[in-house]
């Protein structure tokens, strides 16, 4: 089972709560809005705890070191390739324009024999939780409906 971890950053606005996204790098999802962003996360393994890859994923992706602050559990869902994401919200301010996204290799264009070197999020940006729900992962929706709750 493939298991991956992260922290969705939350701040308080006169909009209302904003959630940070990253819109996912790399050729297949670089025309595509909606569906296409999510929190900062990534895979870990039986060796590594949820939360210590949640952190470690937000430095990797990011290029800063995770905030400190209180972590709220925001528990699991379960995203259509049948990962499981664990995630924490901690309420911080961060400028978009800070990040220096970590990056990955990948064949291409397919079956060419060539690597390319791509960032794991290309943009980096504030969305109010209403915005969110419209450009997020899917499966990620349950956890802007946890910080919801948790925020009110």
């Amino acid at each position: 089972m493939r298991r991956s971890a992260g922290l969705l950053l939350f701040r308080r606005s006169g909009a209302g709560t904003e959630v940070l996204l990253g819109h996912m790098g790399g050729p297949f999802h670089a025309r595509r809005g909606a569906g296409s962003w999510t929190l900062p996360k990534g895979e870990y393994a039986a060796d590594e705890t949820a939360w210590e890859a949640a952190r470690r994923e937000f430095a990797e992706e990011l290029g800063l070191a995770p905030p400190e602050g209180e972590a709220v559990p925001l528990g699991e869902v379960q995203q259509a390739g049948g990962k499981t994401v664990t995630a924490w919200a901690v309420e911080a301010d961060l400028d978009p324009a800070a990040v220096v996204p970590g990056t990955f290799r990948m064949e291409w264009p397919p079956r060419s024999g060539r690597t390319a070197r791509f960032p794991e999020l290309d943009r980096v940006a504030w969305f109010t939780l209403d915005a969110a729900r419209e450009v997020i992962v899917p499966a990620q929706r349950a956890f802007l409906d946890r910080l919801r709750e948790h925020s009110h």
